[in-house]
Parts: structure tokens; sequence; C-alpha cells
């Protein structure tokens, strides 16, 4: 039986990296975005086995559509919860709200309601659940108050996740990156291409394939043994020290 796969933020990086590996491995994939002619361009190349859908996370009433898909591409094995995004770093007092909002619907509100929409499915098929979280779940830092406490609410949904799904064969897994050079910080940066050249210069980031390759690992594990999260960084980054603010 072919197996099938619904891949959130395909138009570019990881997601459209995650597509490439698993359509060349034979499975199809349900890839999603805004950007509907990079998924058109993504299908050309793909071919059959791609199916493109340009939708927005924070559509809720059309994610739930996902979930009565018909025919071939009805039955879904695999969830990959990849879509999102991230405010400008800047201290939350300076931030713009509807920005903010944006970002909270898009990695908090749009994965808990496609991920419920296709539960069904999934539990129908023992499938999995693998959702994209972030170092920034973890480690704090000037600026991600908002991008890192939706990150740590993907981890900890993806556990809690687990417990509800117990004894009913779905794996869940989050997948934690450190840097990793994409789009994701000319996004960031206001599609400035020059400051995210300038943050990843010289570091030899981890790349889309490096991740999309990570999922295929997690995806294609026995199914008695789940992952429950994996944290990844490049050998060039680590951890800041404590930052310390003086009485002048």
């Amino acid at each position: 039986m072919t197996k099938s796969a619904v891949i959130t933020g395909a138009t570019s990086g990881i997601g459209a990296a995650a597509a490439r590996l698993f359509v060349k491995h034979g499975w199809k994939v349900v890839g999603t975005g805004r950007r509907g002619d990079r998924l058109k361009a993504l299908q050309e190349e793909l071919g059959e086995r791609f199916l493109p859908l340009e939708l927005d996370m924070r559509d809720v009433d059309r994610l739930t559509d996902l979930s009565r898909l018909a025919g071939e591409w009805g039955g879904v094995d695999l969830l990959v919860n990849n879509a999102g995004l991230a405010p400008a770093a800047d201290p939350l007092h300076e931030q713009d709200w509807d920005r903010l909002e944006q970002v909270i619907a898009t990695n908090i509100t749009g994965l808990v309601a496609l991920t419920q929409a296709l539960l069904p499915t999934l539990i129908e098929r023992q499938g999995a659940v693998i959702n994209l979280s972030s170092v920034a779940a973890t480690y704090p830092y000037r600026g991600g108050a908002v991008y890192g406490g939706t990150k740590a609410f993907v981890r900890q949904f993806s556990l809690d996740l687990r417990c509800d799904l117990a004894g009913s064969g779905v794996r869940v897994s989050s997948i934690e990156p450190g840097m990793a050079e994409t789009e994701f910080t000319v996004v960031r940066n206001g599609g400035d291409q020059a400051a995210s050249d300038a943050l990843y210069a010289g570091l030899e980031p981890m790349t889309s394939e490096d991740l999309a390759e990570t999922i295929w690992w997690i995806a294609n594990q026995p199914p008695h043994l789940n992952i429950n999260t994996i944290e990844l960084m490049p050998t060039r980054q680590s951890w800041a020290g404590f930052a310390m603010s003086r009485k002048g």
C-alpha cells in the first residue's frame, strides 16, 4: 500500500525538501502553503504523487477540510506540521501586534486544528505526527518571547498528545532544530536577504535537506518505537552565556 503524508509549509525550505524526499521514496504527499505559484512549480517537478493545496494556516475552516480528502488522497499515514514563522527579533514592547497575532495563529492555532482534524484517519491507519518545534522552545534569547513561546507550546503539545494517543499505535515526535539556513530568516527580517546571509556567514548551518532526512528517519522507525523529541544544532552553534545588566 502506498503511504501518504500531509506536509504543511511545503512552498520552501524544510517542507519542500521533505516533500521531495518522500515522493522520491514512493510516498504520496499533500503539500500546503500560502504561495500557490511555489506549490504549482513543486507539482510540476514531482508529478502526480504531489497534491498542492494553497491555504493559510490561519484559515481553520479550510484546514479541517483536509480531513475530507477523498479517493486516492483520502488516507493519511503521516502529518508533518512544519509551517511556521517568527516575528522580528525585537523586545516584546517594540513588536507589531498584528504580526504577533499572525505568528500565534500559524504556529499554534492552525497546528492544533489540523492535527485534531486528521487524528481519526491517523488513528485508523496507526500513523504518525511529526511536529517542527525549535531549540527556542528550551533556550531563551532576546526578542524570542512570542516565537519561543509558540515553539515551547509545540514541544509540550507533542508530549501531551502522545498521552492522549497511548495505545492507539500513533507515534508523535517533536523535532527541535537550531540554526538552519532557509527562507525563515529572510521572512523574519522582512525580506532582507543580506541580513540572513550575514547571520549564517561562516557558521556552516544545517540545511533543509538535513532536516528532511531527520523527518524521513523518524517516519521510518519501526512501529513499536517512538522518537519523543530530537534536538539538533550545527556543530558551530552552542548556547549563549547569561546576560547581565549593570547599574550605571
